[in-house]
């Protein structure tokens, strides 16, 4: 008897461990059906020529639900893309330099609606530029109201942002003023960019541009450290990133992703000379709003930490309601001019993160949940966190000029093509 009640319950035990291996998927939205998109989407991606590699990892409920890379990390030398690939992140640089900024504001240093001119006299005196008079000359108008640390970050401020036409009189200054350049330490580069007009009245429009710039140059105003060591100390080393920098070591070099162009039909490598020119010598600029460079694994224990509300593997980053602060829309309706901010889909701008406000208008927009906030990069790169399923999504390719059609595709494989509700 005893030893038949003994086989029934191992019998039950070994059906209900099957059974739960088996349903391991059930209410995941990467399950085997969406693993089997992922894999069919990103190599259908690579086959079509369009790039060289890609490298795609996601986590939902703190669990891996997916990783594949496909593709070459060097198309030339034959290197495989994978998951010790470093890539140039370019703008997914921005949430980094945003939670460090976030981080002074938990410490009390600023409020958000302080005048940024409080604690940089560099922009203290900017006019906005309103256009030519009939002499030619540069109308320049008094602003309705301060840059404030919010504009800052949410590309409100009214900061130059594309080099306006040289053939002008502001386009002239702005080339030579040269703010952004890399000889520029952050102190001279907010200078520069102080002597210039805005172009619009700070709040009025959305704009992107170097905002982000100052707010690594605010950091390091408040802070007293250079921006480049803040955010090391604050932001990459507690998370362990360790190959998130913006000099690429002499022994990682080996692991750096080529950059390329599609021309055409073709895809172009980008001379090294070129593509690595930032990256592999030190720089006085340090750049919030670009510049680093990552792993698939280092971004994603800064999106993990995102999706935890401020903590991740035993350390705090920032606080849940500061999470909250800078995951929520700060973009009111009367910014109507908004660059291509709509070409992301139906979203407003938190703290440097554009946030998901409404479904899908149409199957042809980007696919996502109400909630989600995310942001990309110059080579295509692609990160989203999603906080009504867990997830986080990052996706590394390296190519140039910014394809929106991967972007697409990917979170199509990843939730399924989107479904408009019937009316």
């Amino acid at each position: 008897m005893k030893n038949s009640f003994l086989f029934i319950s191992i019998t039950l035990l070994f059906f209900s461990c099957q059974s739960s291996r088996n349903g391991e998927d059930k209410g995941f939205v990467v399950n085997d059906v969406a693993r089997a998109r992922l894999d069919s989407t990103l190599k259908s991606i690579i086959e079509g020529g369009s790039i060289a590699g890609v490298s795609a990892l996601i986590f939902e409920k703190d669990k891996e639900v997916y990783f594949n890379a496909f593709g070459y990390a060097d198309r030339e030398a034959k290197v495989p893309i994978d998951r010790s690939t470093i890539v140039r992140i370019f703008s997914m640089t921005k949430p980094i330099t945003g939670v460090a900024l976030m981080k002074l504001y938990e410490e009390g240093k600023f409020q958000l609606d302080d005048p940024l001119s409080k604690y940089a006299p560099e922009f203290a005196n900017q006019k906005v530029f309103a256009g030519y008079d009939a002499k030619g000359k540069m109308i320049l108008e008094e602003p309705h109201r301060p840059v404030t640390i919010r504009d800052i970050t949410r590309h409100t401020a009214g900061f130059v942002s594309n080099l306006p036409d040289t053939t002008s009189i502001f386009g002239r200054l702005v080339k030579q003023t040269d703010p952004m350049n890399r000889e520029n330490t952050l102190e001279q580069m907010a200078k520069k960019l102080g002597s210039l007009p805005l172009t619009f009245h700070p709040g009025e429009q959305w704009s992107y541009g170097p905002s982000v710039d100052v707010q690594a140059f605010l950091v390091e105003r408040l802070s007293g450290t250079p921006f480049d060591q803040y955010a090391k100390e604050i932001v990459l080393d507690p998370l362990k990133m360790n190959t998130t920098h913006y000099v690429v070591a002499e022994n990682d070099r080996k692991r750096f992703a080529a950059a390329y162009r599609k021309e055409g039909d073709s895809l172009v490598r980008i001379s090294d000379e070129m593509a690595n020119s930032f990256n592999f010598k030190k720089w006085p600029l340090t750049p919030g709003g670009w510049g680093l460079t990552a792993t698939l694994d280092d971004y994603m224990r800064f999106a993990r930490m995102l999706v935890k509300k401020g903590s991740f593997d035993g350390t705090s980053i920032l606080k849940p309601e500061t999470i909250t602060l800078m995951s929520t829309n700060q973009l009111a309706d009367s910014v109507t001019e908004r660059m291509w901010l709509p070409s992301k889909g139906q979203v407003g701008f938190g703290i440097d993160f554009a946030v998901r406000i409404k479904p899908p208008a149409t199957t042809e927009e980007n696919n996502g949940f109400v909630g989600e906030f995310f942001w990309d990069g110059a080579a295509s790169t692609l990160f989203w966190v999603d906080p009504v399923n867990e997830l986080t999504a990052v996706l590394f390719v390296q190519v140039f000029p910014f394809d929106r059609s991967l972007h697409k595709k990917f979170r199509d494989a990843v939730y399924g093509v989107y479904k408009q509700p019937a009316k």
